[in-house]
C-alpha cells in the first residue's frame, strides 16, 4: 500500500508505504517511497508489464515550457517497489480549462493489454471559487489549527472549506505511450449547488477495479449541497 504521510500542516506531504499478507492488516514499511520539496499526494501505483511499476501522484514539479513550475499529475517509476526515481517533466498539466482551475486532487491510469493500443487516465479536479469569495481555512492548510481550534472538530472545518463554491469532477485523458497525455471529456459531473446529486458538488478521488465482463467499475469520493460525503460508484457503459 501506498500513502500519504505528513507531520504538522508545514511540513511537505511524502509517500511512504505498507505491505500485509491478508490485506486487512498492514506492517508500515521504514522510510519515504517518494519526497518532493513541494509535497506530493494521492498515489496510484500501476504495475508495468517488464516487472517494473510506476507511481502517478499529484504533485508540482519544473516543465520545459514554463518558466515557473507547474501542477498535475505526476509520475515516478520503480524496479523493486521501494526506490522510485521522479520521471521528468510533468505527465498531465492541471489549470488548462475552467473546469479544473483549482488543481488535481488523483489520478489513475489503466494501461492497454496490446502493446500500441491506448492507455487512458481517470482523474479529479477542481474547479477554483469565484472571485472574491471567502473561503473558511482549511485546516490542514494552518500550521496554528490546534492553537485555532480548527482541529477540535477536522470535518466541519473541513467540509465548510469545501462547499465554498468549489466544485470537482472526474475527468478521462488519453496516451500512446504512458508519458504524454492528452486531456479528454469529462466522465463523472454532478449537477451543482442547486441539485439533490448525492455527488452534485464534489466528484473525485477515484479508484479502478475491472470486472469480470471486461468492464470498469469506479468508486469515487462525493459529497452533496449540504455537505454529506459519500463512496459513491459507475460502472463503464463498454468493456
Amino acid at each position: 500500500m501506498y500513502f500519504e504521510s505528513r507531520g504538522s500542516a508545514s511540513v511537505a506531504i511524502v509517500i511512504c508505504s505498507a505491505i500485509s499478507t491478508d490485506m486487512l492488516h498492514w506492517e508500515f514499511e521504514q522510510g519515504i517511497r517518494l519526497k518532493i520539496s513541494s509535497g506530493v499526494r494521492s498515489p496510484r501505483y500501476l504495475p508495468l508489464p517488464n516487472g517494473q511499476g510506476r507511481l502517478f501522484c499529484c504533485g508540482e514539479v519544473s516543465n520545459a515550457n514554463s518558466p515557473k513550475p507547474v501542477k498535475g499529475i505526476i509520475s515516478a517509476h520503480t524496479a523493486d517497489g521501494l526506490n522510485f526515481t521522479l520521471d521528468p517533466d510533468i505527465r498531465l498539466q492541471s489549470e488548462q480549462h475552467q473546469h479544473d482551475t483549482g488543481s488535481f486532487s488523483a489520478g489513475e491510469v489503466i494501461a492497454p493489454d496490446t502493446a500500441g493500443d491506448q492507455w487512458t487516465m481517470y482523474f479529479s479536479a477542481w474547479q477554483d471559487v469565484a472571485p472574491g469569495t471567502v473561503v473558511p481555512l482549511h485546516p490542514s492548510h494552518d500550521p496554528n489549527a490546534e492553537e485555532n481550534g480548527l482541529s477540535d472538530n477536522f470535518a466541519a472545518a473541513s467540509i465548510a472549506s469545501d462547499l465554498a463554491g468549489f466544485r470537482s469532477r472526474i475527468f478521462a485523458a488519453y496516451s500512446t505511450d504512458g508519458m504524454a497525455w492528452t486531456q479528454g471529456p469529462c466522465a463523472v459531473e454532478g449537477a451543482g449547488y442547486d441539485s439533490e446529486d448525492l455527488d452534485g458538488v464534489h466528484a473525485e478521488d477515484m479508484s479502478l477495479i475491472q470486472l469480470d465482463d471486461g468492464r470498469y467499475r469506479m468508486y469515487y469520493a462525493a459529497c452533496n449541497k449540504d455537505g454529506h460525503w459519500r463512496v459513491l460508484s459507475a460502472v463503464t457503459a463498454d468493456s
